[in-house]
């Protein structure tokens, strides 16, 4: 058995809410559960009795209690949740107005702003009634074009106050990439700002918006946040009106909450688009609500004294993750801009000024801050920092390391995995339990992970296709025009009939945690061995003269072959001596079978604008197939030095 990197102390275990949690459960039911394995399996066992009990330890609002837990409950999909309940997602998140900080703005140029939790409840009342005045009600979609600021939030707030749907995408998408989300929906408000700043340079989006607002016919109204200037020039946008001028005489009380069923739509989310037009994910507010309750409160062990903060743009599920902390109480931050300009210290000062108790970011960003240099440790005053969450790809047990020697040794470290399909985590956080290197904690609570292979058969301590054998709340509500469910089926449903399949590779640990060694649809597969691609990076990113890496399987001769992609460090060169090592590093390491046919050099490296490297579009290129939707990318002109290499014709 691995030694763990952290073990809680016994007096933060005793003051969990997990423990809380555990002692609860054991009260109401008359159990002697010990532990997180044990309250697990109750959860999966009992799953009915399981969410009554996060319903009501966190003491979720509702007009009207719901008739049964669970109707269908072995059905996947088809189980539903606290059905005849009515109950408001804003109002949540809403609740105890007063003079405790709900948002902490800052960005990258020294903007800051603060808002207590009354200023929010009364923000959110003021938008909502300007929305309900130009007819925004039930089932109407509001769409978010924004940068990480208040206003974001208040937006969202206020739409889901009306029971209306919230759906955001990131102002650094193109024109197209907006389109091809936006206009599948047909919202009639969005929302957005002027501009946005990013790595020491300003971006315009009015020009943008004009554009998505004359051809969205159903579009009426474009609510323009001033944020790059007081009073941007909005002449150019014909549907546009500025934000103050939007809410003005609408007054300061909170808003109406629309009671609505459990199952009602509160968010659509998209996915990636790589690989064609993205999908419209929807998801349910009470599913959402519930989902996240029990993730921040029970797995992330945050409170009312807690302050929050997940790097994140407005894109990625991530976004709506992180507000939903204020249904516990907690205090978000927000931060806008590169997390690395004018340098790596940005956020952690940020952190050191704002109290941040719980910091949430990609095992991208923890790479890069290791290669940066800065030692947070050393450099700033961590005292309330108590947890950092990882996510968007597998964390290497050599990050794990890192982070304890140079963030912080008590902490706890979470990686974290799931997903915008289920809007939360499939494995993450235990705060009662120790940390092992390169392991998710734990399977999340409720949540019936195991890991399959091709027939169906549980696997343990052996890689297989990560699946969720039983129904759960946050599932989606379904897809956007997909009225007899055919898309739905077919993204989740058809590998295994009646079982959730995720498309994760992954494994279940003798210590009860979880590896995640990449995503199944680019798994690779030479001789019909199948290798995680996290597996490769964790060996080649480890090399200092190694800046990033990407690695895909190409078919080559009846089989498949391994290439690899390598941006290089400054100053270093992908010389045959490198390449050997890097070799020699992957076969000692690993397997034989992991080693690359081919090491190539490469200038940049493709990624989505949420951060997730593009395998399966890099592989689309050197094959020769089209890669449908690159306004995805973050950086689709990266994709063109993949093409027409002569290297892969050998």
């Amino acid at each position: 058995m691995p030694t763990p990197l952290w073990t809680p102390s016994p007096e933060r275990v005793a003051r969990a809410n997990l423990s809380r949690f555990i002692a609860f459960v054991n009260q109401r039911h008359g159990l002697d559960l010990a532990g997180y394995a044990a309250l697990h399996a109750w959860s999966i066992d009992q799953r009915a009795d399981f969410w009554r009990a996060v319903w009501d330890f966190c003491e979720v609002r509702a007009s009207r209690p719901a008739e049964a837990v669970t109707q269908n409950p072995e059905a996947m999909p088809g189980a539903r949740w606290f059905v005849g309940a009515r109950l408001n997602f804003a109002e949540n998140l809403l609740r105890q107005p007063d003079d405790r900080p709900a948002l902490i703005f800052c960005n990258e140029i020294g903007h800051q702003r603060r808002l207590s939790r009354a200023q929010l409840l009364a923000a959110s009342g003021r938008l909502s009634r300007a929305l309900a005045a130009v007819g925004v009600g039930p089932g109407d979609r509001v769409a978010g074009f924004m940068p990480n600021i208040p206003e974001t939030v208040i937006g969202m707030l206020a739409t889901a106050s009306l029971g209306a749907i919230w759906s955001s995408c990131s102002p650094d998408f193109g024109f197209q990439g907006v389109m091809d989300r936006f206009g599948q929906i047909r919202p009639k408000v969005m929302l957005c700002a002027d501009g946005y700043p990013y790595g020491g340079k300003r971006f315009d989006c009015l020009e943008r918006a004009a554009l998505v607002g004359a051809r969205i016919d159903s579009l009426e109204r474009i609510v323009v946040a001033p944020y790059m200037t007081d009073a941007p020039d909005l002449s150019a946008a014909p549907k546009a009106i500025a934000y103050d001028d939007f809410v003005a005489g609408h007054g300061d009380g909170p808003p109406a909450f629309a009671q609505l069923p459990f199952d009602h739509p509160l968010y659509i989310m998209y996915s990636s688009g790589t690989t064609g037009a993205p999908k419209c994910i929807v998801h349910g507010a009470g599913g959402t609500l519930l989902q996240h309750l029990k993730e921040h409160a029970l797995q992330c062990d945050l409170t009312a004294d807690d302050t929050l903060f997940y790097f994140t743009t407005c894109g990625w599920m991530m976004w709506n993750w992180l507000v939903s902390a204020l249904a516990v109480g907690a205090a978000v931050a927000l931060y806008d801009g590169s997390p690395f300009h004018p340098g790596p210290e940005v956020l952690w000062r940020m952190s050191q000024e704002e109290g941040v108790s719980v910091f949430g970011t990609s095992a991208r960003y923890l790479a890069a801050l290791e290669k940066s240099g800065l030692r947070p440790a050393e450099a700033f005053d961590l005292g309330r920092l108590k947890a950092v969450l990882s996510t968007g790809s597998p964390l290497a047990p050599e990050q794990f390391d890192w982070a304890y020697q140079n963030i912080k040794a008590d902490m706890c470290l979470s990686s974290i995995s799931g997903g915008t399909d289920i809007i939360s985590c499939f494995a993450g956080g235990n705060p009662i339990g120790p940390v092992y290197p390169g392991q998710l904690q734990a399977p999340g609570l409720g949540m019936a992970v195991q890991a399959w292979d091709e027939n169906g058969r549980a696997l343990w301590g052996q890689k297989g296709e990560l699946v969720c054998v039983k129904p759960f709340p946050s599932m989606p509500v379904g897809f956007w025009n997909d009225p007899d469910d055919e898309k739905y089926q077919s993204a989740y449903f058809r590998r295994f009939a009646g079982v959730w399949h995720h498309g994760d590779y992954c494994e279940m640990t003798p210590e009860g945690g979880v590896i995640i060694h990449g995503r199944s649809d680019a798994t690779l597969n030479p001789g019909g061995v199948r290798i995680g691609t996290a597996e490769i990076y964790r060996q080649v990113e480890g090399l200092a003269q190694v800046a990033d890496s990407l690695v895909v399987g190409q078919r080559w001769r009846g089989d498949e072959r391994v290439i690899l992609f390598v941006k290089m460090a400054p100053g270093h060169q992908l010389d045959q001596a490198t390449a050997q090592a890097i070799a020699t590093r992957i076969r000692q390491n690993t397997t034989p079978r992991h080693v690359p046919a081919k090491i190539l050099a490469v200038d940049d490296i493709p990624y989505t604008i949420s951060g997730k490297k593009v395998e399966m579009a890099v592989r689309n290129v050197i094959e020769g197939r089209p890669v449908t939707n690159k306004d995805a990318l973050a950086n689709p002109q990266a994709l063109a030095l993949f093409a027409d290499r002569p290297e892969l014709a050998e």
